[in-house]
């Protein structure tokens, strides 16, 4: 037999006669005339197939039947409350969860601020960040632990959709006595003869540059994973190196220099890349709109487009 189907009408009609004994103040609690609320606990009555009131002119009482099916009523309205206002609280942002995949540049230098801006405001949000290169961001969000990725791959793999956050631009960053650092733009055929610091083969800034490099020979004499690195190594004086614009906040020393490349088609593209087959809950969109529109912002305002750099 299957299991009757009740509605929270009945069921909180159940509960206020319970508690009132008298249909007429019952009936004026639910806001019900009492000949529609005297039906509301019929049917009830009917879907359990059960009396639950004895009645008569005088008095309303619970059966046996009522009084073992009371305290069942009120746990199924109550459970009822919370759930409508845990999802209120979600809808709402008042409470909730996001996670976030990262490149690590961006986690560093650009999405602090975001996030700092994001809690100001929905302070209730718990928020989650993977700052990790762009296949393990993608793994993420494809394996749902992640509800977006701000990376730099993503694009024709099935069950992902990709929208083009911004395209990074590439700089020569040198010590200041190298004799690039007085050039205004330097080309990619000029550094080929310098000592270069690369960033691992895996990396998305390696990637775009191999591919703009070729069939340009270039003198490399380190390969290291973190921009840090890069940064010690270029300060050092063993070579230069050749990093996208949202990663120059690594290199603000004064001993270092740093130029524009005269290389239009040098370009990181960086994506929004999320799961096609689902929509992103409340708090996830609501981060999402947000850099998206900071990133837009940046991009139209010049000096805010020079503090990315």
């Amino acid at each position: 037999m299957s299991a009757p189907s009740l509605s929270t009408r009945q069921l909180t009609a159940f509960v206020t006669l319970a508690q009132e004994r008298s249909f007429t103040r019952a009936a004026a609690a639910c806001h019900l005339s009492q000949p529609a609320f005297s039906a509301l606990i019929r049917s009830l009555e009917d879907s359990l197939q059960a009396r639950l009131f004895d009645r008569d002119t005088r008095s309303v009482q619970l059966t046996a039947e009522g009084r073992l099916f009371e305290p069942s009523a009120r746990q199924l309205l109550g459970d009822f409350a919370a759930a409508v206002g845990d999802l209120h609280d979600h809808v709402q942002r008042r409470k909730g969860r996001v996670h976030v995949a990262a490149l690590p540049s961006l986690a560093a230098g650009w999405l602090p601020a975001i996030f700092r801006e994001f809690r100001a405001t929905w302070p209730g949000i718990e928020l989650g960040l993977s700052d990790i290169l762009s296949d393990g961001c993608i793994d993420l969000v494809r394996s749902g632990k992640a509800d977006f990725a701000l990376a730099s791959a993503g694009t024709g793999v099935a069950g992902l959709s990709t929208e083009l956050l911004c395209a990074d631009r590439f700089w020569l960053v040198c010590r200041a006595d190298h004799p690039l650092a007085t050039a205004k733009q330097p080309s990619l055929k000029a550094l080929a003869r310098y000592p270069l610091i690369h960033l691992s083969r895996n990396s998305s800034v390696r990637q775009a540059l191999d591919a703009a490099l070729h069939p340009i020979q270039a003198h490399s004499v380190l390969e290291v994973d973190q921009l840090a690195t890069v940064m010690g190594m270029v300060e050092a004086g063993l070579g230069i190196s050749i990093i996208p614009a949202l990663t120059l906040f690594h290199f603000e020393r004064d001993t270092l220099v740093r130029r524009p490349l005269a290389a239009p088609g040098l370009t990181r593209r960086i994506y929004v890349v999320r799961r096609s087959d689902s929509s992103l809950s409340v708090a996830a969109q609501t981060l999402h709109d947000l850099i998206v529109q900071r990133m837009t912002a940046a991009r139209l305002q010049p000096a805010a487009a020079r503090s990315l750099a």
